[in-house]
């Protein structure tokens, strides 16, 4: 019974490797997308500084295009209400 048990082991155990070696490749590969992606991006943002664009200006709008208006209007507003507080 052992014997039976040990082979069963022996082929979960190669199954298992072989889906984790898919998984580990997976991600390998989106990790190299991920890579290719960024270094894309940094050149949209070296293309933009060179034709004058602000590219500081730029990530903090892109990120704005992200969020919810209410929250950017919220936030505005209690920015503004202690900019006023601090006479500034």
């Amino acid at each position: 019974m052992e014997d039976v048990t040990e082979d069963q082991s022996a082929v979960n155990y190669r199954v298992t490797a072989g889906e984790l070696r898919q998984f580990v490749e997976r991600f390998e590969r989106l990790e190299a997308e991920k890579k290719d992606i960024a270094d894309q991006q940094k050149e949209v943002m070296a293309e933009a500084k060179a034709r004058g664009y602000d590219t500081k200006v730029m990530r903090k709008v892109i990120a704005l295009r992200k969020r919810d208006k209410d929250d950017i209007a919220e936030e505005e507003a209690v920015l503004e209400m202690y900019k006023e507080a601090l006479g500034m």
